[in-house]
């Protein structure tokens, strides 16, 4: 019989590998609470018709739908083999599908804001920390099975908040020893590209072909602007904006020329100078004006994040903007929002990269006791359960072997010490303290191993 596979785009997590992830959400969560942030978690799938429509047209193309349970042999009835060529169509059809595993953490957030709306104290500031799932074609640091990690505040059009969570990436990725670049652009720019372009019943045409710019480059950017109806003029206009180069300043000079005269690009432009004047420099210094910038996703009307991490091939590492209107998709009109999202998945691949793990994150229990006999083992047991209640990670080799094979146990789980009890220790009340990365040794009476160093 064949081995079973995992789905392509999802993996196991062997031990060193949840703990280096837990060295990140551990750190991402920390900054968060120190923000004010407080968790939130929703279900792993969601009513269909909560998810479809908000993400774009490539982006509804991506999410995971889930199959109606206690379907009666479908085949066997004329309108259900109907309703199933709909659904291998990509069509939804609800005698065959309801759900959907949610795409990512915002819709879902927006309908619990919607849903709990009068409880809730405004602005109110939540973050959450949950996989989601897409159909994604699978490549390095592009999962179909993946994590998030999401900051939101709702309830304020302050472009404070802005500048808060630009700080939460700076610090967080501070703290993680990752250098970075924060990519900031404004959907309000996009708009007055679009009115500039002809019109904004342009601007999803727009920002859908210029959101693939570094996966097929200019020339196809342009290819596929004219396969959505922009004339040559139009095309010619959104190649010298995507063009635009220089310091922030510089081109910010340059984008006033191009579409400073209407106001929704002057109000996207001011976003811009706010953040890059309110900030310290610390953060401002990894702050970078990207006008070819523009998630593409529907739900976005203001400042636009992206982070990339510097000298590393892949993708973004977080991302994300303003959502001024998105709870009023689920029927409460008016309240602004804006949050940012953190790539777990491609952070980890980053550190792993660089080698910025730090060296004992994958280190679990602290002590092996070995096994030296029935009446030795009883006395390893009582002292192994006093480390543990001073939260001393520790465990017991459970069989009387060699000391060969406790020797490769403990080397194979990376544990740095041993505490061997023999007869003779045990009738001194005695053990021996081993450094297995050292090759020390000491002998401690038994009342010394709680006192004793085991860092």
């Amino acid at each position: 019989m064949a081995k079973p596979g995992l789905p392509q785009g999802t993996r196991d997590f062997a031990s060193e590998t949840v703990r280096k992830r837990a060295y990140i959400f551990n750190s991402i969560r920390n900054v968060f609470e120190t923000y004010g942030f407080q968790p939130l978690e929703t279900p792993a799938m969601e009513n269909l018709e909560t998810l479809m429509g908000k993400y774009g047209e490539e982006g509804d193309k991506l999410i995971f739908k889930i199959l109606n349970n206690g379907l009666d042999n479908p085949a066997k009835h004329e309108a259900a083999r109907n309703d199933l060529e709909k659904v291998l169509e990509g069509k939804s059809v609800k005698s065959f599908t309801e759900r959907a595993l949610r795409y990512d953490l915002t819709i879902p957030f927006a309908r619990y804001i919607a849903t709990n709306f009068g409880q809730l104290t405004m602005p109110f500031k939540r973050y959450q920390i949950q996989p989601v799932w897409r159909a994604d074609r699978p490549q390095k640091g592009r999962y179909r099975e993946f994590y998030q990690c999401d900051a939101d505040v709702v309830g304020s059009k302050s472009l404070l908040i802005e500048a808060e969570l630009a700080n939460i990436y700076h610090s967080v990725f501070k703290q993680l020893r990752v250098p970075v670049e924060i990519k900031i652009n404004s959907r309000k720019i996009l708009g007055a590209l679009a009115v500039v372009c002809g019109g904004p019943d342009k601007m999803m045409d727009i920002t859908i072909a210029i959101d693939k710019l570094d996966k097929i480059g200019l020339d196809k950017v342009k290819e596929e602007l004219a396969d959505r109806g922009l004339n040559p003029e139009q095309v010619t206009i959104i190649e010298r904006y995507l063009l635009i180069s220089g310091s922030n300043t510089e081109r910010l000079a340059e984008l006033k020329a191009l579409i400073g005269e209407n106001d929704l690009g002057i109000h996207g432009i001011r976003e811009l100078e706010f953040l890059l004047q309110f900030l310290p420099a610390t953060v401002t210094d990894t702050l970078v004006t990207d006008f070819t910038l523009a998630r593409g996703l529907n739900y976005y009307t203001g400042v636009i994040f992206e982070v990339k991490a510097i000298d590393v091939q892949i993708g973004s590492i977080g991302g994300g903007g303003r959502y001024d209107d998105l709870t009023g998709l689920f029927g409460v009109p008016n309240v602004p929002g804006v949050g940012i999202s953190f790539g777990v998945d491609r952070i980890y691949d980053v550190l792993d990269e660089l080698k910025l793990f730090p060296e004992n994150v994958a280190t679990g229990t602290k002590v092996l006791f070995f096994n030296m006999g029935e009446e030795e083992a009883k006395a390893a047991f009582s002292l192994m359960q006093t480390l543990r209640e001073k939260g001393i990670a520790a465990e017991i080799y459970p069989d009387q072997v060699k000391f060969d094979k406790q020797f490769k146990y403990a080397d194979k789980k990376d544990i740095p010490y041993a505490v061997i009890i023999g007869s003779e220790e045990l009738a001194n009340e005695t053990c021996v303290v081993k450094s297995l990365k050292q090759g020390s040794q000491q002998i401690l009476a038994h009342a010394g191993l709680v006192d004793f160093d085991w860092s």
